[in-house]
């Protein structure tokens, strides 16, 4: 028979609550019991702990973690400067972990958790859903077959809305950089950035403390260019205030013979135009749907949910402990997109490009003059 795997939850009511339902998500899998949740609120503690059904609710998350023979720890508040503490505390225990992203504030950060997860032989997986959607599988196949020959560019925004530009980048661009990283097969060696603030390059004056414990942010409008191997290069941009409508929010999959469209979310359709022009509008070719099930063919899966997205998440960090594989987005990965998040502010702050890994680890806006 299958393990069961105990798990505790950890929230923080009013200080990014569980995420996006990642506490609930874990009450979806039959191989799953939540053991007990934490949660310094006490209100909140006690509609997490009906929620999920879990026997037992501690005010302090590290006592939960000393008390109870834990097997995974699901980190579910959204607000990011919690996360370095409580995944090194989760290490510390000996859990494997899945969590709301984003990953960590700083590389500094990263590093100290990718270290700790790593001496102790631990998995993580983390809400970058469509890491773990079908429809990327089977995106990923199309490319590989030549569907749109040779990709040249990636270009990404993300919904510049009233969070357009830097925290745009943080809250949205991480899924996209996610997206480029699996198109492109690997981190990027380069980046060129730049950030305006109202229409001026961003300053140390301009530098405040983000929303949601982001830390150290600045800029209503980025522009950055990454450079991966084989010559594709990924393009990314937010500009406050301008946001399309439907989104524009997702990536764009540049190739000699077409074009891919991807929306960021679990099972969310993608695009395909076989056109090498680019323009439908001069040759009369039209854009067709992708989804799990191939081009134009109707999507035969029932879990196309945020929640859906979780529960495949945590399946595949469950196999990946299992068969002793890296998850879809693991730790590692997920350094990986804070540093291209990282590098649009150390590019911007000397001015030029700059190469990845970075050897900038705290925030470069801490440095920018």
């Amino acid at each position: 028979m299958s393990k069961t795997y105990r798990v505790g939850i950890i929230g923080s009511t009013g200080r990014g609550d569980y995420g996006h339902g990642v506490d609930v998500a874990f009450t979806k899998l039959a191989n799953v019991e939540v053991a007990a949740v934490a949660d310094p609120h006490e209100g909140g503690r006690a509609a997490a702990q009906k929620r999920t059904a879990a026997p037992q609710a501690y005010a302090d998350y590290r006592h939960m973690l000393n008390r109870e023979k834990l097997d995974i720890v699901g980190v579910c508040p959204r607000w990011i400067d919690q996360h370095h503490d409580m995944l090194l505390a989760a290490a510390a225990a000996g859990c494997h972990v899945y969590m709301e992203k984003p990953f960590c504030r700083t590389l500094t950060e990263s590093d100290e958790v990718v270290r700790a997860m790593e001496m102790r032989h631990l998995k993580l997986g983390i809400a970058h859903v469509t890491q773990y959607s079908p429809v990327l599988d089977t995106v990923l196949s199309l490319i590989q077959h030549g569907e749109i020959g040779e990709v040249l560019e990636l270009r990404g925004r993300g919904k510049e809305d009233r969070r357009g530009g830097g925290e745009d980048l943080w809250v949205l661009g991480a899924h996209v950089f996610g997206l480029m990283r699996s198109i492109a097969g690997g981190s990027a060696h380069s980046c060129t950035a730049t950030v305006a603030s109202k229409g001026r390059t961003v300053a140390k004056a301009d530098v405040f403390d983000g929303p949601e414990g982001i830390g150290l942010l600045a800029g209503d409008h980025v522009q950055a260019r990454y450079a991966f191997s084989k010559g594709v290069y990924g393009h990314f941009a937010s500009k406050r205030g301008v946001g399309g409508s439907p989104t524009r929010f997702g990536l764009q999959i540049m190739g000699s013979r077409g074009i891919i469209e991807m929306q960021s979310g679990y099972l969310k359709p993608a695009f395909i135009l076989r056109d090498s022009s680019w323009s439908p509008g001069r040759t009369g070719k039209t854009w067709e749907t992708i989804t799990s099930s191939g081009i134009g063919k109707p999507e035969a899966r029932t879990d196309g949910t945020y929640e859906g997205g979780h529960v495949a998440a945590i399946t595949d960090l469950i196999d990946s402990v299992e068969q002793e594989r890296p998850t879809k987005c693991s730790a590692e990965d997920s350094r990986a997109i804070v540093e291209m998040i990282a590098a649009v502010f150390e590019s911007h702050r000397v001015c030029g490009p700059i190469d990845l890994p970075l050897i900038t680890r705290d925030n470069p806006l801490s440095l920018l003059q």
